[in-house]
């Protein structure tokens, strides 16, 4: 049963391994200048393709909502005009956008209202992932019209070197007849060479858009036992990269929240034990960091990486950790790498309590985290939600003594959440801003003030000088310097009236979503208390999308 489940998460992560995992969707909720908005776009799995963009408004009386998409590499000037989306509903407004080109893209939301005019740029992620079959009825359909066009195509050039000559009630002689049947013949060769090229054209196009469909990127998760303490090592394999033309990428990768990789390692088939680390680059394929007191078993390893075009992937593993007596050091209470243990997600409340266990809730019920602060999650209890549906998440946080609690800043945000299918097919990790990396929609908006209608590749190695030199400068500053520096620069401080930077946030934490497909699903959540990050874990069953 064991080697049963480890060859499916493997065959499973294996072909779902790109740009998060099993989540195609694209959700961000901000600011179109006075509007609040809650963006939802699924991509198309063909490139080029058409986009389902859904726009809803929260405030304002809103009359227009335009999309439009911006290429990384072509920015504003190269970009198309804007599509106007159709309002299907009260304040919800949907529409088509082409994303003709493969890699990183945006969609630039232009809205307009009794408010005035806003725009937001929400980071969209365009490749191939599929290649369609013709539906079998087409198919044979084609080919009866082919066969008879084929057949009148020869009969009417031997009509015309022949019977078409007769004058009228003469019969065709024999030499005209064998000239008729030579010019068929000929025609026919001719006819059949046509095809031919034609198929191997199709054909051969066919099998280069197979090439170039998108290929995750391969990499091994491994432990390493040096004495008292464990390290956790991610290797990129880059042996095939020729063929895929991804160049001298490792060298280009760019810094998401300060980090330039993100590792969540979730025990399974249970999923009760999670960890949130952040291997540091030993070489171009080599990253690494302590591993936490993980308890051993299984683990499915997800490790997010950005491009310095925005975009981001998901290198993904499974390792065996192996019970270990000597407990490492405790890393100490600002460290921003953490874990928990929890109830197994099918056999919820069946967990030994220690001062690492968080026991886990569902929609209406509370998490209590490690220092006995906890959060509520809103919503119907035993309610199951709706897959393709755009929610909004919504946690309420509180201190030990019920009153509401303001979560501190974590990697610049006020809160991260991993959301992970009971089977490993789906893999998330969100922000309340959205679905995406931060760093890509900073990149967008870079890009669309930038008035250079080509980008060019940087070179690599100045370009990994200058993030290896900005990560050494956020590692010499104290965690507030860092927080307070990474929240600036991601545009989650906003100037106040005393010319001071400000940040205005609550106790709630919302995360947008749409859950890709039915199924039991588990929400690790994260917020920063008194300087120590906690995580809490809640379950939610999904179901199939409503027939319309």
């Amino acid at each position: 049963m064991k080697k049963l489940l480890n060859l499916l998460f493997l065959t499973v992560l294996g072909h779902l391994a790109h740009a998060h995992v099993g989540s195609t969707g694209v959700q961000m909720q901000g600011q179109a200048g006075p509007y609040k908005i809650l963006v939802n776009i699924q991509p198309p799995d063909v490139i080029p393709g058409t986009a389902r963009v859904t726009v809803f408004v929260e405030n304002g009386n809103v009359t227009s909502v335009e999309a439009r998409p911006i290429y990384f590499r072509s920015g504003d000037k190269g970009a198309p005009s804007a599509d106007k989306l159709i309002a299907s509903q009260q304040s919800q407004f949907e529409g088509d956008i082409w994303l003709m080109e493969p890699g990183s893209s945006s969609a630039q939301i232009l809205v307009d209202g009794d408010k005035g005019k806003g725009e937001l740029i929400v980071p969209v992620m365009a490749i191939s992932t599929a290649q369609r079959d013709m539906p079998e009825g087409l198919g044979i359909m084609l080919s009866v019209l082919g066969i008879i066009l084929f057949t009148l195509m020869i009969t009417t050039i031997g009509a015309s070197v022949s019977d078409g000559l007769l004058p009228k009630g003469e019969t065709l002689s024999q030499p005209k007849r064998r000239k008729k049947y030579i010019n068929m013949g000929i025609a026919s060769v001719v006819c059949a060479l046509i095809l031919y090229g034609g198929s191997s054209w199709w054909n051969a196009w066919a099998a280069q858009y197979k090439k170039h469909l998108y290929q995750p990127i391969k990499g091994s998760a491994s432990v390493l036992d040096q004495g008292d303490e464990r390290t956790f090592r991610v290797s990129i394999d880059t042996a095939d990269w020729q063929s895929q033309n991804r160049g001298n990428m490792l060298s280009t990768l760019i810094p998401d929240h300060g980090k330039l990789m993100h590792a969540f390692l979730i025990r399974v088939p249970g999923l009760d034990a999670f960890a949130h680390i952040h291997p540091e680059r030993q070489d171009s394929t080599t990253f690494q960091t302590s591993l936490p007191n993980l308890p051993g078993g299984k683990y499915v390893v997800y490790a997010d990486i950005v491009r310095y075009s925005g975009f981001s992937e998901t290198i993904t593993d499974t390792i065996v950790i192996a019970e270990h007596s000597r407990k490492a050091p405790e890393s100490p209470k600002f460290s921003e790498d953490t874990y928990i243990i929890t109830d197994p997600i099918n056999a919820p409340g069946n967990v030994a309590m220690d001062a690492d266990v968080v026991i886990c809730g569902k929609p209406g019920t509370k998490t209590v985290f490690q220092d006995g602060s906890y959060a509520i999650w809103e919503g119907k209890p035993d309610q199951a939600l709706e897959a393709g549906k755009a929610y909004q998440l919504n946690f309420e946080i509180f201190n030990p003594d019920n009153s509401p609690c303001l979560p501190e800043p974590y990697l610049g945000m006020m809160g991260h959440a991993v959301v992970m299918r009971s089977d490993g097919s789906v893999y998330v990790h969100l922000h309340p801003s959205g679905s995406f990396p931060m760093a890509a929609e900073q990149i967008f908006k870079n890009r669309l003030a930038d008035t250079t209608k080509l980008i060019k590749r940087p070179t690599s190695v100045v370009f990994k000088d200058s993030v290896d030199s900005y990560l050494t400068k956020l590692k010499a500053m104290s965690v507030l310097e860092r927080e307070e520096f990474l929240m600036t620069e991601m545009g989650m401080y906003e100037p106040n009236e005393s010319g001071m930077v400000g940040m205005d946030h609550g106790s709630r934490i919302s995360f947008p979503y749409s859950f890709p497909k039915e199924g039991r699903y588990r929400i690790f959540l994260q917020v920063k208390r008194n300087e120590r990050v906690l995580t809490g874990a809640f379950d939610v069953k999904v179901k199939g999308p409503s027939v319309m």
